[in-house]
């Protein structure tokens, strides 16, 4: 019996080393598996998916590439299903049926706009926002830390811990001249920014191309009169209120929006109570150029007429009438002078606005800080 266990001929012996490594990587990968579903089990049960396939560019592809992440949770012992949208109305009903239905999460799947439109519905619940990045800009799942390939993002929504976060809120006048409220979770603006946002209103890009609109952005922001308008906020922590006539304000709540232009407004972030202001009161281009150069370059420079501040509450109104007069403005109709209002790179209205924040609101899915 000695002599034939140590009879292996070379090829036999390589035959049993092979297949032991084979039975061992598929233990690893049971092993794997378990352990990814364990972690499903706490946190995920059923998930929608929310697509709109009329969005972007090569639809059946990017379909595909959705379906195949409803696959992959499936897999994972949850109860997935994808849904179309063909509208942003459509999506905030088919969210609100997800809810009904006893969803514990529901998938963006595309760009910051997607988002903002379904947390107008998962706000103040317990239901959890998972994203599949297909946007543009991507803004939020860069900060986040999403891979941005889908099934990496569904992995990373799967195995991530579930994280609490306050939301911006934003009052408003709308486009048809009644009272709004939206949540935002990127950033709001008003001045110079949203201006853009109402000239190049939605469908631009598509029916002009990227180059056009780039273009034709370019000339509007050269050639906006920045009309100033009036705001005031108290800085987090004071209760001293400070006010300024400015060209834009923007509320920031991201640090990182990914891309060459990483941090906009240093120091914002989803883990504090509070939005990261920044008031422009110059008119200046320079100055503008100058604060997104230090961005680009990541320096800490000091922007003359640019500032950063911390608050809970921003109130921005029109310039009383007694500060219009002698001013670029005075005269004019106005339909010219509207200062216009956008959440998360979204037009939704004019001044007067309201920006506030509201602890606790949102739970997102995301890979662990």
């Amino acid at each position: 019996m000695q002599e034939k266990q140590q009879g292996y001929t070379p090829f036999q012996a390589a035959t049993a080393y092979s297949k032991c490594k084979q039975l061992a990587k598929r233990l690893e990968a049971r092993g794997k598996t378990t352990q990814v579903q364990s972690s499903f089990g706490t946190t995920m049960r059923k998930a929608t998916l929310l697509y709109n396939p009329d969005s972007g560019g090569s639809h059946g592809q990017r379909q595909a590439e959705v379906e195949s992440v409803v696959a992959l949770l499936r897999a994972a012992s949850v109860e997935a299903e994808l849904i179309l949208t063909h509208s942003p109305a459509e999506a905030e009903q088919k969210s609100r049926q997800a809810i009904q239905s006893g969803c514990d999460t529901v998938f963006a799947c595309g760009g910051d706009g997607t988002i903002h439109t379904i947390l107008q519905v998962l706000a103040n619940t317990h239901v959890a926002l998972a994203i599949l990045p297909m946007g543009t800009a991507n803004a939020l799942a860069h900060d986040l830390g999403l891979p941005i390939d889908l099934k990496g993002a569904a992995r990373a929504a799967l195995t991530g811990t579930p994280r609490r976060v306050a939301l911006g809120r934003i009052q408003y006048i709308d486009l048809h001249g009644k009272p709004g409220t939206r949540f935002f979770v990127v950033a709001a603006g008003a001045g110079v920014d949203a201006h853009l946002f109402y000239k190049l209103h939605a469908g631009t890009k598509q029916r002009m191309g990227m180059a056009a609109y780039y273009a034709k952005a370019w000339h509007l922001w050269f050639t906006h009169p920045m009309t100033r308008f009036q705001v005031e906020f108290n800085g987090t922590g004071s209760e001293t209120p400070r006010k300024a006539n400015v060209t834009e304000l923007m509320a920031v709540r991201i640090r990182n929006f990914g891309g060459i232009l990483q941090e906009l407004a240093p120091g914002a972030s989803l883990d504090r109570r509070d939005v990261r202001v920044v008031s422009c009161t110059t008119a200046s281009r320079l100055a503008y150029l100058l604060y997104v150069t230090r961005g680009l370059l990541r320096r800490n420079w000091k922007v003359p007429g640019i500032e950063l501040a911390y608050s809970e509450r921003v109130s921005c109104q029109y310039l009383p009438e007694s500060e219009i007069a002698g001013t670029e403005i005075a005269g004019t109709k106005t339909a010219d002078t509207k200062i216009y209002v956008e959440t998360d790179g979204e037009l939704v209205g004019t001044l007067p606005a309201e920006i506030t924040v509201v602890p606790d609101a949102l739970t997102l899915l995301a890979p662990a800080k």
